[in-house]
């Protein structure tokens, strides 16, 4: 029996790939852009001598330039879920990045394998362009759901600071240099852009809406309201904290709840993919009895549209919303 490492060699290539462009993210703009850095990215950029305005006019830039982008051809794909992610990287340096990885993983294709040049050009074009999305979908995510558990944390830290006096600008700054990111350097912004005039609703909601966030919505009406009709913000946002958090508390719950239901989704998806891999590692001439005959490659094509839409079933069935 011969067993052909080709797969093996595929998937290695192109989780070589994904990680290469988190190397060249943190190369480029440093440690501050983790989202695991305890010091968040706005407050070390002040402290290595950037004005305010200055640091103010990059993160505004970073945080609005993949949603102005959406007519690039094939990038309105990524830009939303690259604005989500608050990818430094602009549009233009995420699509030569691309380039530059699909030529990385076909010179590795081509001194790894053995495969004809054709094969080995579309192969290393669909890795460029999906590790730069795999890559941007599972930051954005992470992105999220971080300002999702730091949100209750938060305002509970604005409430404390309303109680003792402090007016809701001070609450901002408060929360901008305690938490960390993503949440902190996204308060920073909204604190600097009042200081210099914004209307803080506004700057919440506009914050609410480009993060697509329902929690962060109320906390925009929340202020919003306040500032229009009066009353006791501090109850206001005491209250808001709690709802926050039962919310995210019956996240996690359906969450597990539904974990076993979509792992089982995920594998009857994965596992068609996974079988026909191992046979062609184990037995590469499964399939030469029949490769030659005329139904082979409409057969192919079908068995392929009933894996894609596999894939779109099982995951509507496992995605239980709340």
């Amino acid at each position: 029996m011969v067993i052909s490492a080709e797969p093996l060699i595929y998937g290695a290539i192109f989780i070589a790939v994904l990680m290469l462009v988190q190397g060249i993210y943190l190369t480029v703009f440093g440690k501050s852009i983790s989202l695991n850095n305890k010091v968040n990215r706005r407050l070390e950029m002040l402290e290595k001598g950037a004005g305010r305005e200055q640091v103010l006019e990059q993160l505004r830039k970073e945080m609005s330039q993949h949603m102005k982008s959406r007519s690039i051809p094939l990038y309105a794909i990524l830009a939303d879920k690259a604005q989500k992610g608050n990818i430094a990287f602009t549009p233009g340096q995420l699509v030569m990045l691309m380039g530059i990885l699909s030529v990385v993983a076909f010179f590795l294709l081509t001194f790894g394998t053995a495969a004809s040049l054709p094969i080995r050009l579309a192969v290393s074009i669909v890795m460029g362009v999906g590790a730069v999305y795999v890559w941007v979908n599972n930051t954005a995510k992470k992105r999220l759901a971080m300002i999702e558990e730091q949100l209750p944390d938060a305002v509970e830290l604005m409430v404390r600071s309303l109680r003792v006096g402090h007016p809701f600008s001070s609450a901002l700054q408060i929360v901008a240099k305690e938490v960390p990111d993503p949440l902190g350097s996204e308060m920073g912004v909204i604190s600097d852009e009042a200081a210099y005039g914004r209307d803080v609703g506004e700057a919440l909601k506009h914050m609410a809406e480009r993060m697509d966030m329902q929690d962060l919505r109320f906390l925009a009406v929340s202020v919003t309201i306040q500032q229009t009709s009066g009353g006791n913000l501090a109850e206001i946002l005491d209250g808001l904290a709690k709802v926050v958090r039962a919310r995210f508390k019956l996240f996690r719950r359906v969450k597990a709840i539904t974990a076993e239901a979509k792992w089982s989704g995920t594998f009857l998806s994965v596992f068609p993919l996974v079988a026909l891999v191992m046979i062609n590692v184990l037995q590469p001439n499964y399939y030469d009895d029949v490769k030659e005959t005329s139904l082979f490659i409409p057969a192919c094509l079908v068995v392929a549209g009933f894996l894609i839409a596999n894939i779109f079933v099982m995951k509507a069935l496992v995605n239980i919303k709340v």
